[in-house]
């Protein structure tokens, strides 16, 4: 079976309204106090390295899928329910996410934890869009925080040398 990985996984996110600049945005922000000069090219970079990584694809590619079927109403019950409402106890979009993150160290997870608790950025705009429209969004706005803080974890580990000191005179 022969098909474009990464073409397919940059066509699948813009079918959702997700785009590598987005995504960098919200790792940059995240990275951008702690390495002197970052750019959000480098930042984008990092996260189009990421989307190159056959797992991480598959995952993104489940994730958006379970959302589109879920928004067709095309999933069996008790599924389509816990997806089409994002029920809170359902957690399969977070060990996704999580799983993503974890694509570069155990800093990635911490990242995640943070990017998905602030719902920052586009994490947010899909979080909301998901409670208040027909559109459905459970697996999106994770797969978004979690490849911010997979880019955020790669930009931190390649710059680990720069680090800048902060008010008090300690590396961060």
């Amino acid at each position: 079976m022969q098909y474009a990985t990464y073409d397919n996984t940059i066509k699948k996110l813009a079918q959702h309204h997700i785009t590598v600049k987005d995504i960098a945005q919200i790792a940059f922000d995240n990275e951008q106090s702690y390495v002197a000069g970052l750019t959000l090219e480098q930042v984008a970079e990092a996260v189009e390295s990421i989307l190159h990584k056959r797992v991480v694809q598959h995952q993104v590619w489940v994730g958006l899928e379970l959302d589109r079927l879920a928004e067709e109403h095309l999933l069996e019950a008790p599924l389509q329910d816990l997806v089409e409402h994002d029920d809170g106890l359902f957690g399969v979009d977070e060990t996704i996410g999580t799983a993503i993150a974890m694509s570069f160290d155990t800093i990635g997870v911490t990242n995640y934890g943070y990017i998905d608790k602030l719902k920052v950025g586009l994490v947010g705009e899909l979080d909301r869009k998901g409670k208040t429209s027909e559109a459905v969004t459970t697996f999106a706005d994770d797969i978004v925080g979690a490849l911010a803080a997979a880019a955020a974890s790669k930009v931190a580990h390649k710059f680990a040398a720069g680090m800048v000191e902060n008010e008090s005179g300690i590396k961060n």
